[in-house]
């Protein structure tokens, strides 16, 4: 960018290119110095002599000055472009000096400065571009006429012997300025959707940054809340506190490496937008029609199609804090009075047995005891049909959920296979297809024991990795939150999958094809 500013500081003003042998008149203003006598000449004939830049007024042709200075600076910044020297188009009907071409004549094949463009042009009336080096590149391949017309069918540049009476003969075709205005346009809507696309990964970056953030002072205050429930019986928990901090400070490393290396994806995908843009950028800006319709462009959907896999905060780990609640549980299960204390500080979720299956919805051949556990016996039940009753053994809770934060467990020592979740009041009860399974539809949210371990939702299933074989679930709602937690009732306690969504209306547990025993918090 500065490169392409000086050079447009090093320019003349009459012949738009880098001065030549440059001079300077009592104004001030620097030209070429053949420029400049060219001027002067034909200012000659009238008497009177002004600058092409200020127009200030010179009652007598003024001397012109050699502005060595600014030559060295021309010098040293064609030394620093080796081959902008080369590239530069010189007028061959000027003998004396080299004076650089303003335009070149595609019928004459030749490229004229200032003054013997003046005088080409009072003769003929030819087609004229900017100064150019080869002119085998502007001419029909096949007629060897001068290219004027471009063929949106065929995506070609062609003469008017091609339109005519050639192979494109018959198609709509437009001028090359018209074509090249209405690429153009196109190029300038795509270039405004990847803004957009780069305007959105910002602000994605930006959350991110602040779901790290948050994360970051939630753990900490999970940490200061952890100590203080340790101040009474210090001697006593100075192990335990010591795993509850180390596994704080996991997951708040987690936390920070997955925001961390999201934040760095959406960095590189920002700069990629950046760097398309920047490219469409420099082609947009070709101004000679030709040359922009022949460089090699994009697909048409290339806006579609550039780095439509993004992140969300929603892709960042949250901190867990079920587990920490569930450990603290199983570690001081026998410290009555320390518990009495955690309640009240509202640390961790508490458990009671007041979940029941709702009978009407068990399959016809399947069975519960108390309503606490179902299996599927040797002989048919032969139930009756009810509206609510559901098929392939599944079974939903009596009771619904629409607020609050809630935890579960499950024995499913004795499945050889099982299905567990929930799901909305409103689904498939029957069918053949996968529709009526839990974790098969958007309504529903499951993890699955079918030889391996699957997190399912809306028939996604995403694969879970298991070190030993699943005895208990732990299923934890945080329904305001929009998040459900499953985990591995080991130990130590291990969580397997986090779905997110926004919930509306109640909630059922669901399950299918297990031995359940249930209890709520």
């Amino acid at each position: 960018m500065a490169s392409a500013e000086l050079r447009d500081e090093l320019n003349c003003s009459i012949c738009l290119s880098l001065y030549t042998d440059p001079v300077s008149l009592r104004c001030g203003h620097n030209f070429c110095s053949p420029c400049i006598v060219n001027v002067l000449d034909t200012q000659e004939a009238a008497g009177a002599y002004s600058c092409p830049d200020c127009r200030a007024e010179y009652p007598e042709r003024p001397a012109l000055e050699k502005n060595r200075k600014l030559g060295n600076i021309v010098e040293c910044f064609l030394s620093t472009q080796p081959d902008m020297e080369e590239t530069r188009i010189f007028c061959p009907y000027c003998t004396k000096s080299r004076v650089p071409a303003v335009k070149s004549c595609l019928q004459c094949e030749i490229s004229l400065c200032h003054e013997h463009l003046v005088a080409h042009n009072k003769s003929v009336n030819h087609s004229l571009v900017e100064p150019a080096v080869s002119f085998e590149s502007r001419k029909c391949s096949k007629h060897k006429e001068i290219l004027k017309y471009y063929c949106p069918i065929d995506d070609a540049c062609i003469c008017v012997s091609c339109w005519v009476a050639g192979d494109h003969k018959g198609h709509d075709v437009d001028l090359l300025d018209v074509a090249s205005e209405k690429k153009k346009e196109k190029l300038r809507s795509d270039i405004d959707k990847l803004n957009s696309k780069k305007e959105e990964a910002r602000k994605r970056i930006q959350n991110l940054k602040d779901h790290g953030k948050e994360q970051q002072e939630k753990a900490a205050e999970l940490a200061k809340r952890v100590s203080g429930l340790f101040i009474d019986l210090r001697e006593k928990m100075d192990n335990l506190e010591k795993r509850i901090q180390d596994e704080i400070s996991k997951q708040k490393d987690q936390v920070s490496l997955t925001v961390s290396t999201l934040v760095l994806e959406m960095e590189l995908h920002k700069d990629e937008l950046t760097k398309i843009i920047n490219q469409l950028e420099g082609v947009r800006n070709i101004s000679d029609p030709l040359t922009f319709l022949q460089e090699d462009l994009y697909s048409d959907d290339i806006s579609d199609k550039s780095c439509d896999v993004i992140s969300d905060v929603r892709d960042a780990q949250c901190l867990d804090e079920v587990i920490i609640s569930l450990t603290l549980q199983k570690e001081l299960l026998s410290f009555s009075d320390y518990m009495i204390n955690l309640k009240k500080r509202e640390f961790t979720v508490t458990e009671n047995s007041d979940i029941l299956l709702d009978i009407d919805t068990t399959h016809y051949n399947m069975m519960s005891q108390n309503l606490r556990s179902a299996s599927q016996p040797a002989t048919l039940q032969n139930r009756p049909d009810e509206p609510k009753r559901l098929n392939s053994f599944q079974v939903l809770s009596s009771r619904s959920f629409s607020s609050g934060r809630h935890y579960w467990k499950v024995d499913v020592s004795k499945a050889e296979i099982w299905i567990i979740g929930v799901t909305g009041e409103s689904f498939e009860r029957r069918g053949q297809g996968n529709k009526c399974y839990i974790g098969c539809n958007e309504r529903s949210w499951a993890v699955k024991f079918l030889q391996n371990c699957f997190a399912s939702h809306n028939n996604i299933h995403k694969q879970l990795v298991l070190d030993s074989f699943v005895k208990a679930l732990g299923i934890y709602l945080d329904y305001e939150a929009g998040r459900l937690s499953f985990y591995q009732l080991s130990d130590p306690i291990r969580h397997l999958h986090t779905f997110t969504a926004s919930f509306t209306g109640p909630l059922f547990l669901r399950f299918c094809g297990a031995r359940i025993p249930p209890s709520e918090s």
